[in-house]
């Protein structure tokens, strides 16, 4: 089921927003929030475009857009990998990307959490590798303590058309990518480019970066396997967690 149609994405979506404090550890601006509607209240992370840092390698602006394109795809795959991630015009601060706090331990991390999790985390890589996710540093692995589900937070250096993956987590290198992870995959693909799929992330995404997600789920398909670092790349983002 989509994100969008969930309760909590409807007070995402619709409700009233009350800035309670500034994210200090945010590279970028970030705000932790309540959004409030028809009594219920859901605490979240507003990350508006205008407290987003230039960077050299990503269009100005676009940090936001690529929060929900993560929170998109993950929905679309079925795996939930993402917290409901939706797009705000009227934020406190302008438009921005507004997606569910996790309860969370803040000592737990991918390092922590990997025993036992190996299946969540075969997930996080596939999904990591669609997304050619830039920036997945082991604290962008919390556990949900309501939920006790382990979750995946700070999608925005995803979708760049060049090949950038950089993780932790390769702990999978090399070993055939589960059948029932690809034909999620597959069936995303497809949707892609021919259903609803394509029309939301393209809203999201530029032309070629919506391309080269295509390009890099049909070469996951054919080849079959996680991939492993590269040498003549910086694989592995710093700090680790």
């Amino acid at each position: 089921m989509s994100s969008s149609s969930t309760p909590v994405a409807e007070v995402l979506v619709h409700g009233d927003l009350e800035v309670v404090g500034r994210m200090r550890d945010s590279s970028n601006g970030a705000f932790f929030v309540r959004a409030c509607a028809d009594g219920v209240e859901v605490p979240a992370v507003y990350k508006p475009r205008r407290g987003e840092r230039p960077l050299w390698d990503f269009p100005d602006g676009t940090l936001c857009l690529r929060e929900v394109a993560a929170c998109v795809l993950s929905d679309a795959l079925g795996w939930g990998v993402v917290p409901v991630t939706v797009l705000r015009p009227d934020g406190p601060f302008g438009e921005g990307a507004l997606q569910r706090f996790v309860d969370h331990d803040p000592e737990e991390h991918y390092f922590t959490l990997l025993d036992g999790r190996e299946d969540r985390f075969r997930e996080f890589a596939v999904l990591d590798v669609l997304a050619n996710n830039t920036d997945r540093k082991g604290g962008h692995c919390l556990r949900d303590r309501v939920a006790d589900e382990v979750v995946g937070i700070d999608h925005g250096l995803t979708f760049h058309p060049v090949p950038k993956l950089r993780t932790v987590i390769w702990d999978f290198a090399d070993e055939p990518v589960p059948d029932a992870l690809l034909e999620d995959v597959r069936r995303v693909a497809h949707d892609a480019e021919h259903g609803p799929l394509g029309d939301v992330l393209a809203g999201l995404l530029s032309p070629t970066e919506l391309a080269a997600f295509g390009m890099r789920a049909a070469d996951l398909l054919h080849d079959g396997h996680f991939p492993a670092p590269d040498p003549g790349y910086h694989s592995v983002p710093w700090p680790l967690v």
